[in-house]
Formats: structure tokens, C-alpha cells, sequence
């Protein structure tokens, strides 16, 4: 009872004051933002102090704390690109398919983009991280239309569920599909578990600038989608009928989130239900204008992904557990918690 209370005071004051209540968490999201990256910085299977942080980050290493420091500023501005990416994805995702189930991970979209990455490896030889990320791309593409067409047939179109059961059963069929592949290649099957479980470990500013140019791409194709997101809310004849292009709309939000899941996925591996959870989250802070979703999903996003890094090499310290694990972990209780909210149907 309280947490509806909680959620309609909210509503009420967004409707009543947008701009202030939306710049008040925008400042929040973001210290909270800035608390994660520093916690990113200085936390792990060795804490470091402040001269160690500016030792490491001015490329010092006389000491093994600002060698980590080194390591992990690397790790954590890649936290946070790909974990903005993977928000602003699923927002797009969602809003295209008018499915609030909607997620890279879900729709197996993160799956097509591996399993076209390992096939690149493995068949073609394809060694260079640029070759990688566009071949992710091209798989991430090909899944998300594949997933589509399948949750198009039948009775009432692509429906929440139709959607998701699609996209589970191809996730499925791609998963088998890699370890078939993997499975007969030892050389390749250690470097790739690491990679297909998710996570940021051994980034380095080198593979950053490679990844950048896509990320920022397809973002900024996101966002120049927004107001066309915020019309087909509406539903697709009335969009049009207040001017939108719906199908340049679709394609055009649709590609930009295609190339933030195969870039990030190429670059991090398939890490699953950041996408789904932010969107959700940050429509209940500030609405459900897509101008203020997109942005404020980017942060949520940087936020979850950097903090789920930070507690993977924290609670096992000093091992660690991939960044996938702990959205998993996560998101698998949020998936029911939203199936059971929305009171989703079947056929």
C-alpha cells in the first residue's frame, strides 16, 4: 500500500512540476553516478588511497595500488558506456514494440550478436575487435528481426508475451547453437566462457576508442527518435494521423538500438536485464516522456551496470564475479515482478 502511495505522490508531483522534479533526480541519478564510479576507482581485492588514484590515473605504477588504479579506470569508464548503452536499448526496445517486457538479453538479441561473433572466430578468423563489433552488429540485427517476424504470427500480432516466448526460445536455440561451436574449439572455448558470461574486466582505452564511434551513433539515432517514440505510445494510427512517419520512426530508433547491443556485446559480452530494469525504474521517477527517459535511462543504466561491477569484485574479494552475473542475479526477480504487474496474457 505504502509503495502505491508512494508511486502516485510521485506521479502527482512530476504532473505538477515536471521540470523541477525531473532536474531534482537528474541531479541525484547522476551523484549517485559519480559515487559508483569513484567507488569503481578506489574498491576492489585491493583498496587504494588518494595518491594512489592520482598516481595511477597520471600512468604511474612504482606500486601495486596504482597499478590496479591503472586497470580500473579503463574498467570502469567502459562500466559505464556500455551500461548507458544497454539502458538507453531497452528503452528504445520497449517503446518500439510498445512491450514493457522488452530487453537486449530477453529478445535474444544479445545471444544473436554472440553467437555471430563466435561464428566470425571461429569460421571466418576474424581476430580485430572493430571486425567483431560489426559483425555483432549484423547478429544483433538479424536476431531482432527474426524474433519479430516469429512474435508477429498468429492471432492479435506481436503481443508482450508472443514477443518474450519468442525471444526466450531463440535465445535458447542460439545459446546451443555457440556452445556447439565453442565446444570443438579448445582454443578459444576459455577466453570465450569469460566473455559470454558479461563482463568489463580488461578493458583498455584502446578497445574504448574502437567501440566509441558506434555507441555514440547509436545514440544519437535513439534520441533523435524520441518525440516519434513518445507519438507511437499512441498507437501507430494515431501517430500518424498527428504527422509522424511511423515506419521511419520504428527503423530509425530500431537500428540505433541494434548497434548500442551489438557494440556493447562485442565489447563486454551478452550482459542481460540492464535494459529491462532501468527503463522501468526511471519511468516511475520522472514519466514517461521518451526526451527525459532516454537520458535519464542512460545514467540508470551507467549507474547499474558500475555499481553491479563494484559488488561482483567486492562480495568474493579477491576473486571475483562477472558484472552478468550480478544483473542477472538482479533483473530475474524484476522480469516476474514486472510479468506479474502488467498481468500479461497469454494467446
Amino acid at each position: 500500500m505504502s509503495t502505491s502511495t508512494d508511486r502516485a505522490t510521485t506521479g502527482a508531483a512530476t504532473a505538477r512540476h515536471p521540470g523541477r522534479v525531473r532536474t531534482s533526480w537528474l541531479l541525484i541519478v547522476f551523484g549517485v553516478l559519480l559515487a559508483s564510479v569513484v567507488a569503481s576507482v578506489v574498491a576492489g581485492a585491493r583498496d587504494v588511497g588518494v595518491a594512489d588514484v592520482l598516481a595511477g590515473v597520471s600512468g604511474t605504477r612504482d606500486t601495486l595500488a596504482q597499478a590496479a588504479v591503472s586497470q580500473r579506470v579503463p574498467r570502469t569508464v567502459l562500466a559505464v558506456l556500455v551500461g548507458a548503452s544497454l539502458g538507453v536499448a531497452g528503452v528504445v526496445m520497449q517503446g518500439v514494440t510498445r512491450n514493457p517486457l522488452a530487453d537486449p538479453g530477453i529478445l535474444g538479441v544479445n545471444t544473436g550478436a554472440s553467437l555471430a561473433v563466435v561464428t566470425g572466430m571461429v569460421s571466418f578468423g576474424l581476430v580485430g575487435a572493430t571486425s567483431h563489433i560489426w559483425v555483432a552488429i549484423l547478429g544483433a540485427a538479424t536476431a531482432a528481426v527474426f524474433v519479430y517476424a516469429i512474435g508477429s504470427l498468429g492471432r492479435g500480432g506481436p503481443t508482450p508475451l508472443k514477443l518474450a516466448l519468442a525471444g526466450s526460445v531463440t535465445s535458447a536455440a542460439l545459446g546451443s547453437l555457440i556452445s556447439a561451436v565453442v565446444l570443438a574449439r579448445n582454443d578459444i572455448s576459455e577466453t570465450f566462457r569469460s566473455w559470454y558470461v558479461g563482463g568489463v574486466g580488461g578493458a583498455s582505452f584502446d578497445r574504448i576508442s574502437l567501440v566509441l564511434p558506434f555507441l555514440v551513433v547509436g545514440t544519437v539515432l535513439c534520441l533523435a527518435t524520441a518525440r516519434g517514440l513518445n507519438s507511437l505510445a499512441l498507437g501507430d494510427d494515431l501517430a500518424a494521423g498527428l504527422g509522424e512517419r511511423v515506419a521511419l520512426i520504428r527503423l530509425g530508433a530500431s537500428v540505433g538500438a541494434v548497434v548500442l547491443c551489438g557494440a556493447a556485446t562485442a565489447v563486454a559480452g551478452p550482459i542481460g536485464f540492464v535494459g529491462l530494469v532501468v527503463p522501468h525504474l526511471c519511468r516511475l521517477l520522472i514519466g514517461v516522456d521518451h526526451r527525459w527517459l532516454l537520458p535519464f535511462s542512460a545514467l540508470g543504466g551507467a549507474v547499474l551496470l558500475t555499481s553491479a561491477d563494484v559488488v561482483g569484485r567486492l562480495v568474493t574479494r579477491p576473486e571475483e564475479i562477472d558484472v552478468g552475473i550480478i544483473t542477472a542475479l538482479v533483473g530475474a526477480p524484476f522480469f516476474i515482478w514486472i510479468v506479474r504487474r502488467q498481468k500479461v496474457r497469454a494467446l
